[in-house]
């Protein structure tokens, strides 16, 4: 692996991925290694255009229309992810996994057609480790009710949540060695502490 290694962080609504990747790139900042951070959708900006759109809770868009625009914000990203690939850490909020869990565990779309089109917008960019935040029902609605703002996202029914957790839990069996679950119902501190040593392992 390389010393400069693209990491993703996965995980539902409320399962503290966004707060573990911006802990591990301040981390980072301090130790004055090179990276750069950005969240799908989003991240440059015409993929943040993007997100708005998707996340926008008052649109009702059908389920191929949301994979296509996760899609269009992905190919938005991959110039800027090229041209740094193994030449900055590279941090990821949700990537191609977070396709497969939501758009196929959670809503059904055929895994073949998600795999082929990621698989021609990335070509040999790839993945080398991913942190899958796994967290409660109860957790993840009280965390939910404490955000200022919520995005559509964060109003789907718990069976689809369940769904789309189960999801990232079958693709981390696939290869055992690029994932760690991070069980964020236990103390924070604790999970921060955990990735912090699997980071430096990754980088050093």
């Amino acid at each position: 692996m390389s010393n400069k290694p693209v990491i993703v962080f996965e995980g539902i609504e409320g399962s503290g991925k966004s707060f573990h990747i911006n802990h591990v790139s301040k981390f980072l900042k301090e130790k004055k290694i090179d990276h750069i951070k950005l969240r799908e959708p989003g991240g440059s900006k015409n993929s943040e255009k993007i997100r708005k759109l998707i996340l926008e809770s008052k649109v009702n868009f059908n389920k191929n229309t949301d994979l296509f625009l996760y899609l269009a914000a992905r190919s938005e990203n991959i110039v800027e992810l090229e041209k740094n690939y193994r030449k900055k850490v590279i941090l990821i909020d949700r990537f191609v996994d977070s396709t497969i869990a939501y758009q196929h565990y959670g809503l059904g779309i055929n895994l073949s057609l998600i795999e082929k089109m990621n698989n021609f917008l990335l070509k040999n960019f790839k993945v080398d480790f991913t942190f899958v935040n796994l967290v409660s029902e109860k957790n993840m609605s009280q965390r939910l009710k404490k955000r200022k703002k919520l995005n559509r996202y964060d109003f789907f029914k718990k069976k689809f949540y369940k769904k789309v957790q189960n999801g990232y839990l079958k693709l981390s069996k696939r290869n055992k060695k690029r994932y760690m679950l991070i069980n964020s119902n236990l103390d924070i501190n604790l999970n921060k502490n955990l990735i912090i040593t699997k980071i430096n392992n990754l980088i050093r």
